[in-house]
């Protein structure tokens, strides 16, 4: 388990949403571009790292309870998706690490990623 502070200063991240979060508590990780990859990994107080920087990526996170959202390679989405995130209450952070790096470093800090194959 960490919490979102820890993963901002794991990942040297930026807080573009939900700075009142920062004790909430995450458990697992999850990494993907594609939503419907997202969709298939359904767990609790998980953290999506992606590259996608559209409203979908909210949208989806909204719909599967992911509460936290890391965009990875140096990628920082528009204002209509941080507005969209704020009013949905997800925090979005921005890392300019590549999405392997971001995940890795989260495995190595103590998250784990458990999907539909376990």
């Amino acid at each position: 388990m960490l919490k979102v502070r820890e993963i901002v200063d794991i990942l040297n991240a930026d807080v573009l949403a939900g700075e009142e979060n920062m004790d909430m508590e995450i458990y697992s990780a999850c990494g993907a571009d594609l939503m419907s990859d997202v969709m298939a990994f359904v767990k609790e107080s998980v953290i999506l790292c992606t590259g996608l920087v559209n409203p979908q990526v909210v949208r989806t996170a909204e719909m599967m309870d992911i509460n936290v959202i890391c965009f990875v390679r140096g990628k920082v989405p528009g204002e209509q998706v941080i507005e969209l995130a704020k009013e949905k209450g997800i925090t979005i952070l921005a890392t300019k690490n590549p999405l392997f790096i971001a995940c890795g470093k989260l495995y190595q800090a103590g998250l784990v990623g458990k999907g539909v194959w376990e």
